[in-house]
């Protein structure tokens, strides 16, 4: 019960689970907006503005350095992991989006004549630069408001 209690507690832990649930609302805001329409699933949704893989990792290293202090190592092991998590995010992520759409173009242009698929590939998968900016300020400005 002693655990529990801890991880209920772990104010880098809320920060960033605070940070994914505020990206992830924003993007169900904008669905809304945009597509005047109510899309629950935008809730789990990867891709989109604002990165909420960014928004996660960059509140918790914001936290675990305003906690631990910036100069620790515990501090630098999240500030290294919050960079590949970014880059995946704007590059590889991104990329397989991209081919994702080509591949769904091919096969609508064969008419599933000769390739069968039962479902369409995801095409949103990544993030643009913009995107993960977006989400690095959204995980700071969660992460500054929890704390203080």
């Amino acid at each position: 019960m002693e655990g529990l209690r801890a991880i209920l507690y772990n104010k880098a832990l809320i920060s960033a689970l605070l940070a994914w649930l505020v990206a992830q609302l924003i993007k169900l805001i904008i669905t809304l907006i945009k597509e005047k329409r109510l899309d629950f699933a935008k809730l789990i949704a990867s891709g989109g503005m604002p990165s909420a893989h960014t928004s996660t990792v960059s509140a918790l290293t914001v936290a675990v350095g305003e906690l631990n202090g910036y100069d620790s190592t515990f501090f630098g092991i999240s500030f290294v992991f919050a960079l590949i998590i970014m880059y995946d995010a704007a590059g590889v992520r991104r990329a397989a989006g991209k081919q994702a759409q080509v591949l769904n173009k091919i096969v609508e242009e064969l008419g599933n004549k000769n390739l069968h698929f039962e479902e369409r590939l995801k095409e949103l998968l990544g993030h643009t630069p913009i995107e993960v900016f977006a989400g690095a300020i959204l995980g700071i400005i969660v992460t500054f408001l929890y704390l203080y």
